[in-house]
């Protein structure tokens, strides 16, 4: 992978790590564009620079995750992210087989550009709108939902946002509250990859920070690529929450099923 093309998928982590088109199946087809999917370096890189695009998050929202008045709101959050953390675990090597083939996570992208044409009109009810009012068992409840995204391609973001409107949070909060525990859900996941998983680099195993400081090119990479997911994320995040108030998720659901069809049909024949 050169400098270019990591400048590339970390603009298409930026873009799409928090909006319901699912990151994860972005890149994997980014990186498929590029013929570099196989690289154990290009794996690990597109799960380490979610870290710049949480810290976005923290930015974005810093008066919340920085009031330490209100130990409630860690508590949740805490308490949200155990069943993504213990599943994703238990699944981690399935989930890695899934990702090697592209067309079962075209159609997941399709499927859940449909669910979302009508997500409004599921869940019509939605009166929750502060982070105040999300109780535990909800917020338990919408860690159960994240978990849907174990599947490539079905979204954490859209299973998060889907699972807080099913429990009565209105659109913005279902979103903000699916960003909020996107912090401690990605940074788990990223800690998991780059300190603690074996991956095989050039034939040898290694952790992931060793493949980072194999070389200077890579630390650069490294650094670069959070630092343009952070500034992009950040941007992104302001544009969904805007688009959502005014149009709802209809917009994404076609997008979905617009990029579905474009892919099934692309892996299906080529």
């Amino acid at each position: 992978m050169d400098f270019l093309q990591a400048l590339v998928l970390a603009i298409v982590e930026g873009l799409t790590e928090f909006l319901p088109v699912s990151s994860t199946a972005h890149m994997i087809f980014t990186s498929a564009f590029f013929g570099t999917e196989g690289d154990e370096f290009v794996k690990m890189f597109q799960v380490s620079i979610q870290f710049g695009a949480i810290l976005s998050v923290v930015a974005l929202y810093w008066k919340k995750f920085f009031n330490f008045t209100n130990l409630t709101f860690y508590y949740k959050l805490a308490a949200a992210v155990v069943p993504a953390l213990i599943l994703g675990k238990l699944f981690d090597d399935k989930i890695e087989a899934i990702l090697e083939k592209p067309l079962p996570i075209a159609i997941a992208l399709l499927v859940g550009g449909v669910i979302l044409l009508f997500i409004d009109k599921l869940f019509k009810n939605t009166i929750i709108d502060t982070e105040e009012k999300i109780t535990f068992r909800k917020a338990i409840t919408i860690g159960f939902w994240q978990c849907l995204a174990m599947m490539p391609g079905t979204s954490r973001s859209a299973a998060s946002i889907i699972g807080g409107m099913q429990q009565g949070l209105t659109r913005r909060m279902a979103a903000e509250f699916s960003f909020f525990l996107a912090v401690p859900t990605m940074l788990a996941v990223t800690c998991y990859s780059v300190f603690l998983k074996d991956w095989n680099y050039q034939g040898v195993d290694q952790k992931g920070y060793e493949m980072i400081t194999t070389s200077s090119a890579n630390i650069s990479i490294f650094i670069v690529g959070n630092i343009v997911a952070f500034v992009v994320a950040g941007l992104a995040i302001k544009l969904f929450i805007g688009l959502i108030d005014k149009y709802g998720f209809k917009i994404w659901g076609w997008y979905r099923i617009i990029v579905g069809i474009a892919l099934i049909a692309f892996f299906t024949y080529r």
